[in-house]
């Protein structure tokens, strides 16, 4: 069930938004490996700032579809490759839905940390889950209402 997300600009956060429309690629499937599936990107241009943010996967856009609070990962992946293709990767939380080839429109609202390389998966999937609870502070505070 989608949270229930308040308009676009409902709650304006300390920095604009900004906002990716892409459709959901097939990646390596390593988040879905380490316990948090993502919806894949492909950034072109600079796009925006690397690092991991708190925000909003609205899926279908053009057909005013479902809204969904994301943990958004942005970059090239310093985990895993020294110098990867820059994606964006959203973890969408509390909801299992397949996008693959769907459109979303991904609003990046809050810049939660940098990019940053970790020793292996383990503190990889550490630093997620801090990522995740920060998301869900974020939403909860941005809506109102309770996330997970």
């Amino acid at each position: 069930m989608p949270l229930p997300v308040p308009g676009p600009r409902a709650a304006v956060p300390a920095v604009p938004a900004v906002e990716v429309r892409g459709v959901v690629e097939h990646g390596d499937a390593r988040g879905r490996l380490l316990g948090f599936p993502t919806a894949n990107v492909t950034l072109t241009g600079s796009g925006p700032a690397d690092g991991v943010w708190a925000g909003t996967v609205q899926v279908d856009p053009a057909h005013d579809g479902p809204v969904h609070v994301a943990a958004v990962s942005v970059g090239r992946r310093p985990t895993y490759y020294a110098d990867g293709e820059r994606l964006l990767e959203a973890h969408l939380l509390d909801v299992a839905v397949d996008l693959y080839d769907r459109e979303v429109l991904v609003t990046l609202h809050r810049h939660l940390r940098p990019q940053l390389a970790f020793p292996g998966p383990a503190e990889l999937v550490e630093q997620v889950q801090r990522d995740v609870a920060a998301t869900r502070a974020w939403a909860g505070a941005w809506t109102g209402a309770a996330v997970g």
